[in-house]
């Protein structure tokens, strides 16, 4: 059982590194006309893709990761469900109230910090985030079975 947790653990920590820089380094190079809508923090569609392709790698890579530290199927699984419901849990209070704390009018230079914080994404997109995250994180855990039960006849992987 501890692997199992260990490796759900490490897995959610690796998507959770990976995200943060990544996102970074998206919004320095597309600027913040890019990210956002003229004048406002509604985001663009541009920066919906963008971060939902990166969000994508992210998951891949820590489902993979955990399906390598685990040697099962059980924990991506795990893994899977944990970023599911973590990004409804974060996703919720867009629902339930509105966030007034962020000015209606955006200036034109806004620090990586102050967008992180400020961003308005969509609803829809707040919640198709934990599906995308735990498709990511199993789609990497295949990526990982196929590939230990491909040419190298490697069977560490049970799949359970």
């Amino acid at each position: 059982m501890w692997p199992t947790i260990r490796s759900v653990i490490i897995g959610y920590l690796v998507i959770v590194a990976l995200v943060f820089p990544s996102f970074s380094a998206a919004y320095l190079i597309m600027g913040v006309d890019a990210a956002f809508e003229p004048g406002s923090y509604d985001v663009t569609t541009a920066w919906i893709a963008v971060s939902t392709v990166l969000g994508l790698i992210a998951a891949i890579a820590g489902g993979y990761l955990c399906a390598v530290i685990s040697k099962t199927t059980t924990a991506p699984k795990a893994l899977a469900v944990v970023v599911f419901v973590l990004g409804l849990v974060f996703a919720l209070p867009a629902l339930v109230q509105p966030d007034e704390t962020i000015p209606a009018v955006r200036s034109a230079a806004v620090g990586n910090f102050e967008a992180m914080q400020s961003a308005v994404q969509p609803i829809w997109i707040m919640f198709l985030n934990p599906l995308i995250g735990a498709v990511g994180v199993i789609l990497g855990a295949r990526f990982r079975i196929k590939r230990s039960s491909g040419g190298s006849q490697d069977r560490s992987v049970n799949k359970s």
